[in-house]
């Protein structure tokens, strides 16, 4: 599992640190050379729900191993695109495929791990997630330094067939998985139920709000790096993504501090620490502006980590559901916010990116506010459910 995170991530994001190099060679403005990554959030938002729903029919494990090497596939053909517009299909196309992963993993480990390894297991496909999204932004953009584009995709496609290999020669099959058909009745029952309730509508909010900052924050950053005066290479863009071990910390660090005071005080915190930190790159020197992607990522993660564990724990029913909804708002956020970033560069700068970010977070505040208001579903004691990103 940790060797299957590890691949998801690292196919999702790689492109982010390229989108300077992909806007000269592709001739294409800094928005739309960030559809690259917003196309593959869009697709894996619109195959959220259906591969779950798939998996129950299939099985966990067909649907994961299938999920790898489709994405892994479209990947390396995605480095032979002979124009922009093929390689936008791809990386959706590519989106579609790594759905499979995220919607299917934490079903998988709950059936399939005794519950004194649970934790750990979980630990291990988290930290593989983080440690993808990472590498495969400093994997991408070492390789382009090396060879273009072309090469830095195929190098990243190569390390995620890597990755697949091993699970598939590690993962065990289901031993405790029950096939069951798709019941559209009860499936659109629980889903309406989730729909109406207005802590869900939120917390989706919340997940919409803070990864459409994040990702649009980053993609604008890109651009701001390699111009002038700092002028950056691929490889040292791409090295800035180092600060995301502080996120890790910051998540596990909100996590204990929810069970302490609440997430009802917790989650407001983490957006204003965000919030501090967009401004802070708002300074010119390099290392100020580092110190502000390091504190927005802390509050980034912080936030994120509490708002989406307060999903199973207020799903009254269905908190697989439940949490492939919160899944689908966060990278929903990605794919509209993101491609934000590069427009607001072309058209003002890196004040108007600020300008972006800021916004969002100004909203995530309010949203964050009204949950401290909105009534539990469920009695305390009652078990929550993970959720995973």
């Amino acid at each position: 599992m940790f060797a299957a995170g590890l691949a998801t991530f690292a196919l999702l994001y790689t492109t982010q640190p390229l989108l300077p190099l992909l806007s000269r060679e592709l001739h294409v403005s800094s928005a739309t050379s960030s559809l690259t990554l917003a196309a593959t959030s869009l697709g894996v938002t619109v195959s959220l729900l259906p591969a779950g729903w798939l998996s129950d029919a299939w099985g966990r494990t067909r649907v994961m191993k299938l999920s790898l090497i489709g994405s892994a596939v479209l990947i390396i053909l995605a480095a032979a695109s002979p124009n922009f517009e093929v390689l936008v299909g791809i990386r959706f196309l590519q989106g579609v495929a790594l759905a499979g992963l995220p919607a299917v993993a934490m079903a998988y480990l709950v059936e399939e791990v005794h519950p004194s390894s649970l934790g750990s297991s979980i630990g291990l496909y988290i930290g593989g997630n983080a440690i993808g999204g990472m590498a495969g932004r400093l994997v991408g953009g070492a390789f382009a330094d090396l060879g273009g584009w072309r090469v830095s995709l195929l190098g990243v496609g190569l390390i995620s067939l890597a990755c697949t290999a091993v699970f598939l020669k590690l993962a065990p099959a289901s031993q405790h998985f029950t096939r069951k058909a798709f019941a559209m009745r009860p499936t659109l029952t629980s889903l309406r139920d989730h729909l109406r309730d207005p802590g869900q509508l939120r917390l989706d909010a919340m997940a919409a709000l803070l990864m459409g900052t994040f990702v649009a924050v980053f993609n604008g950053l890109s651009f701001r790096l390699e111009d002038a005066p700092y002028g950056l290479g691929e490889t040292a863009i791409a090295a800035v993504f180092l600060v995301y071990p502080l996120g890790s910390l910051s998540s596990a660090v909100a996590g204990r501090l929810a069970d302490r005071i609440g997430r009802r005080a917790v989650l407001p915190v983490g957006v204003l620490i965000a919030g501090a930190g967009l401004a802070l790159t708002l300074l010119h020197p390099l290392p100020l502006v580092i110190l502000g992607i390091a504190v927005l990522t802390i509050g980034f993660f912080a936030a994120h980590s509490v708002a989406s564990s307060w999903v199973g724990r207020r799903a009254a029913h269905a908190p697989a559901q439940a949490s492939a909804l919160y899944l689908l708002a966060y990278y929903l956020g990605a794919s509209i916010a993101g491609p934000l970033g590069g427009t607001a560069w072309d058209s003002g700068g890196w004040n108007e990116v600020v300008l972006v970010g800021a916004v969002l977070l100004v909203l995530a505040f309010v949203v964050s506010l009204r949950l401290r208001g909105t009534p539990p579903l469920r009695q305390p004691g009652e078990p929550e459910a993970p959720v995973v990103v």
